[in-house]
């Protein structure tokens, strides 16, 4: 759980608080294999009432062992991960999409940063996580490209009168301390499942 308070934002593919937003808090639940709700956002939302956090949040869920996270700091920037590999493939699979929601299992990434980014530096934050989470697997050992309902949550600061960055790819200052964390995070994540 991060209690970031006001002032923050976070891009996210979180099944509860998705998109670009003020949030004050992130939430990582960790759910049984085989999860039978078809309302996780409610679920979410009761768990995050049961911890007492108010205001916007956004809610992930995993059914890998939470309390086994993984944390890596690179310059100001810290990644935490919590993987669960044992349902695992390629993005772009040949088989089509299940009409219901994929089994859970994940990769989950939350990624804090001490300075604003820009709408388009959130969006560009999420794609460089992701590439790094793919190189971290791979330099695993492993033959995936992640889970099928993998999460990411990008939070920075809310920018002020000073402009936010507009760059967070791997090349970019911010966006290189970023792929190293979440590089790191989830190579020791995966390597302990190796």
């Amino acid at each position: 759980m991060w209690r970031l308070g006001p002032g923050w934002r976070v891009c996210s593919s979180a099944v509860l608080g998705g998109g670009i937003g003020p949030r004050d808090w992130i939430l990582n639940a960790q759910v049984p294999g085989g999860y039978p709700r078809l309302d996780p956002d409610h679920h979410l939302a009761e768990i995050a009432a049961a911890e007492h956090l108010t205001g916007p949040g956004a809610g992930l869920m995993t059914a890998a062992d939470v309390t086994a996270y993984t944390v890596a700091a690179d310059e100001g920037v810290t990644a935490t991960a919590t993987c669960g590999l044992g349902v695992r493939g390629w993005a772009a699979a040949p088989a089509q999409g299940t009409p219901g929601p994929p089994r859970p299992g994940t990769v989950n990434i939350v990624v804090t940063l001490p300075v604003p980014l820009s709408d388009a530096a959130l969006v560009n934050a999420v794609a460089t996580a992701t590439e790094a989470k793919v190189q971290a697997l791979l330099d695993a050992g492993l033959d995936c490209s992640g889970t099928p309902t993998d999460a990411v949550c990008i939070a920075a600061p809310s920018p002020g009168p000073a402009p936010a960055e507009p760059f967070a790819g791997p090349r970019s200052r911010w966006g290189a301390r970023l792929a190293r964390a979440v590089h790191a995070a989830v190579l020791e994540g995966a390597l302990r499942q190796s």
